[in-house]
């Protein structure tokens, strides 16, 4: 249910500050919220309604800008008090709490962050309840309390479990179920573990095929009789029994290549893959029962490397890589449907429109129809510093889009 009021549009207009309280404050009492990687179920679909169908040409209207984040690539995540953020200064990864206008609430730090080839924060964080998670480049894994910013515990995933560093830093966004939180160290011995989200105490630990991690942020299946985390190590994709780390399955990638980092999706009984270190973009069929997969198709000419996809209908759209465009793909059967020059990045969704940010810091809004790809309106992005690489978010119709230092947040509602 929503509460109105009275007021002269004339005076709502006045200036933007004096709109945004009048949005924040009478925002429905079931905001949405966006509350780890790419929402809810990390597909990067999010539920909004009432969005913009075209840009004006400078843009959508800037909110506000908070420029003191320091160095970054990951995506906040939202509540509906809170905005987590994660960002690195002086070697140190510190998590930001922000409220709804862009204000800095506390500030605290996680441990040491990567700062070797792309330095900055890179993992989005988790909430549940009042309970927020973060990982940083160098392996810290930390639960804080959401209002106070207190540390409950935190462990490191190269002396707790021995994990060897990754070429270039760990970057999992780290799935919670129930009272568990997974993390994937990838060492030998401790591949995949679940600790208790309370403690940190380990509950079970998990050589899988004993590769070190990738860079991918998991993804929790939940099925009638089991729920699997399906994730990428070093050279496959695996398929880990949530309730015990027994390995179900897993697919090998071909090639020497490490970076796997789109997130998979699964959707009616079939799990889709895109990854440009291995075998470009994959339909897989799961078993009812969960404990095996048979390869559907595959296809290398979209390969994607860390922009992500999203599944509209029957069709997936992605970034290239080698070619630096995008992509429609059919589904059911892996052939390209068409291709949209636009250089390559990111992509997320909305009310069946897709929202493109690439590697230029080009902006785009994208209608899809029926496979085809139609460039509405793009925008650069001039504020925020260093590369243009995070993956925005939109909540509560707001476009929230990580650039280096800057968090920014773009009116993209009618």
């Amino acid at each position: 249910m929503c509460s109105f009021v009275i007021i002269n549009p004339k005076t709502i207009f006045m200036k933007k500050s004096i709109f945004y309280f009048v949005l924040i404050l009478f925002m429905p009492a079931a905001a949405q919220q966006v509350t780890q990687w790419r929402g809810a179920d990390r597909s990067g679909n999010y539920p909004e309604t009432n969005l913009l169908t075209q840009w004006p040409a400078t843009g959508p209207e800037l909110f506000w800008e908070f420029a003191e984040l320091g160095n970054g690539y990951n995506s906040p995540v939202i509540t509906d008090k809170y905005i987590f953020i994660n960002g690195e200064v002086d070697t140190i990864n510190y998590l930001y709490a922000l409220n709804l206008k862009g204000e800095l609430l506390w500030k605290k730090e996680v441990g040491r962050e990567w700062v070797a080839s792309y330095p900055g924060a890179r993992a989005a964080a988790n909430v549940v309840g009042n309970l927020v998670y973060t990982t940083t480049g160098m392996g810290d894994v930390a639960c804080f309390e959401a209002e106070t910013g207190n540390k409950k515990w935190a462990h490191n995933y190269v002396t707790d479990f021995k994990a060897p560093i990754t070429r270039f830093g760990f970057s999992e966004s780290v799935v919670v179920n129930g009272d568990l939180v997974y993390c994937q160290p990838g060492n030998a011995d401790t591949n995949v573990v679940a600790l208790n989200r309370f403690t940190g105490e380990m509950v079970w630990k998990t050589k899988a095929l004993g590769q070190m991690t990738s860079y991918c942020a998991p993804l929790l299946i939940e099925l009638k009789d089991r729920k699997i985390l399906v994730t990428f190590s070093k050279s496959a994709l695996l398929g880990v029994d949530a309730a015990n780390g027994t390995l179900l399955w897993s697919h090998t990638q071909e090639g020497e290549g490490d970076v796997h980092v789109n997130t998979p999706l699964f959707e009616n009984g079939f799990i889709y893959y895109i990854t440009g270190d291995g075998n470009g973009s994959v339909k897989l069929k799961l078993s009812d029962d969960g404990t095996s997969i048979t390869e559907v198709w595959r296809t290398k000419a979209c390969d994607g490397t860390m922009g992500g996809f999203n599944k509209i209908g029957n069709f997936i759209y992605s970034s290239g890589y080698e070619k630096r465009q995008y992509y429609a793909i059919n589904a059911e059967n892996g052939a390209i449907a068409d291709s949209l020059k636009f250089d390559r990045g990111v992509v997320i969704a909305a009310e069946n429109m897709l929202y493109l940010y690439n590697e230029k810091g080009n902006l785009g809004l994208v209608k899809p129809e029926n496979g085809k790809m139609n460039l509405v309106s793009s925008y650069k992005v001039t504020k925020g510093t260093k590369a243009h690489y995070s993956h925005p978010v939109i909540c509560n119709g707001i476009l929230y889009l990580r650039r280096g230092q800057s968090l920014m947040a773009f009116n993209i509602k009618k």
